[in-house]
């Protein structure tokens, strides 16, 4: 029987209210920053009156470094925009494909993925969404193939590095995890997992990417700015370097990335940093600053510390099982829902546990692989996924073509399968690999 204090079922009614707003945004079209930030309020003024919570500590539970690095990424990301670049490389991969769709998808898939690893994925989709309509629309050939698997990818490209995906900043962020150890250890179930969407791709739309195209593309399209974009590139490698080492010379990633977008501002002179600027995504800012703050009243008061402990023998007398349950409710609750909110909601438990002296490792690992690949299961599960249904139902709109836009039963039909063959991919990565992701940290 639970044994709940007034504070824990204030901040749990407080918690669910925020929750079940932020989840029906798509049924009463409130954004989702309004109730994160409307429970953010209503859980400080709840903790000054039971005591629990104060405007102080609510200042302290805020992840800056999630925050600020997220919003560096979005500068850097607005000024290579500008360049060209981007689809310049998409026109060169549609013409390195000679005309065969799966060898497009693969290429394409290969591109959005390794981006994936360093932008996160709602950004990389924004990039390459309209580029694969652009290209497809030259072609001739159905976009729907790549605009799935473009989201698919991009979600699961995230998983494999500390900077990819927004829940891997946060587990990162809180559990200390550098970039060095997160790819390391995330890196071969996402690889395993990109083949077997890849592979999944090839079978589920094995009708469409098996049509003759009928028109091949035969020239690239021409930089808008070739110097700013190899400064941008030359300065993205550079703070991948950065990244790899930023453990060692003590930065956090938001003092890397800060560092290189410094260091391009002022190689390139002419750019505006003004106008860059106002591509920053405030409201998904606001979200995540809110959210920490419910989060942090929540554990404040002593709910999250609570669930720790119910689960704790399970995790000290099965662990893998642990690890596979966990992978497993996360990938079902992500698809459902967003996956952000249940990272934010999972991370105090396993604080709490690590914080006792048990060895929670391979838990972070499961949680960051059931959250990104939960993603791709519905096509509300992640942000990307949104982007793409929506620019899929406007490019429907715009050519009188239904057949073009992605439907929640589409999805159901051909992204839900490869996020189940993903999540079997890492739940045999998990079985056979615990050693492997049974880390000190």
């Amino acid at each position: 029987m639970l044994d709940l204090s007034i504070p824990m079922v204030v901040s749990a009614a407080i918690l669910f209210l925020t929750f079940f707003g932020i989840f029906t945004e798509h049924f009463h079209g409130i954004h989702r920053a309004k109730f994160a930030m409307a429970g953010a309020g209503a859980i400080i003024i709840a903790g000054q009156v039971l005591g629990f919570y104060s405007p102080e500590l609510a200042l302290e539970a805020i992840d800056w470094n999630v925050v600020f690095l997220l919003a560096i990424m979005m500068i850097i990301v607005s000024i290579m925009m500008t360049t060209g670049g981007f689809e310049h490389l998409a026109s060169y991969l549609a013409k390195l494909s000679n005309g065969s769709q799966f060898k497009l998808i693969v290429l394409l898939g290969t591109a959005v993925t390794l981006l994936s690893l360093i932008l996160d994925n709602v950004t990389t989709v924004i990039i390459f969404g309209p580029l694969i309509i652009l290209i497809c629309r030259n072609m001739n050939v159905s976009p729907i193939p790549y605009l799935l698997a473009a989201a698919l990818l991009s979600d699961t490209g995230g998983v494999a590095t500390l900077v990819g995906d927004p829940p891997n900043l946060m587990i990162g962020s809180a559990a200390g995890i550098d970039f060095n150890t997160f790819i390391i250890h995330m890196g071969p179930p996402v690889l395993l997992a990109w083949i077997g969407i890849l592979l999944s791709m090839k079978f589920l739309f094995g009708k469409e990417l098996g049509q003759a195209v009928t028109n091949v593309v035969e020239q690239e399209l021409e930089y808008k700015n070739k110097k700013l974009w190899y400064k941008s590139i030359g300065v993205l490698c550079f703070m991948v370097v950065l990244f790899v080492f930023h453990h060692h010379i003590g930065w956090e990633p938001w003092m890397v990335a800060a560092a290189s977008l410094t260091i391009l501002l002022f190689i390139t002179r002419s750019i505006d940093l003004e106008k860059v600027t106002q591509h920053i995504e405030t409201p998904l800012l606001m979200f995540f600053i809110s959210l920490f703050i419910v989060i942090g009243g929540v554990e404040h008061s002593g709910l999250l510390h609570h669930f720790g402990a119910m689960f704790k023998p399970l995790i000290l007398e099965h662990p893998v099982i642990a690890a596979l349950v966990l992978l497993w409710v996360a990938a079902i609750l992500s698809a459902l829902i967003d996956n952000i909110p249940f990272t934010a909601a999972m991370i105090p438990v396993l604080l709490t546990l690590q914080n006792e002296g048990v060895n929670v490792s391979v838990m972070w690992w499961a949680l960051a692989m059931g959250v990104g690949m939960g993603g791709n299961g519905s096509h509300i599960g992640s942000t990307a996924n949104v982007y793409i249904v929506t620019i899929s139902e406007r490019l429907a709109r715009e050519t009188g073509n239904p057949d073009y836009a992605i439907s929640p039963g589409l999805w159901l039909k051909k992204g839900t399968p490869a996020m189940l063959i993903t999540l079997v991919l890492c739940s045999i990565f998990i079985w056979f690999g615990y050693d492997f992701l049974y880390v000190d940290l």
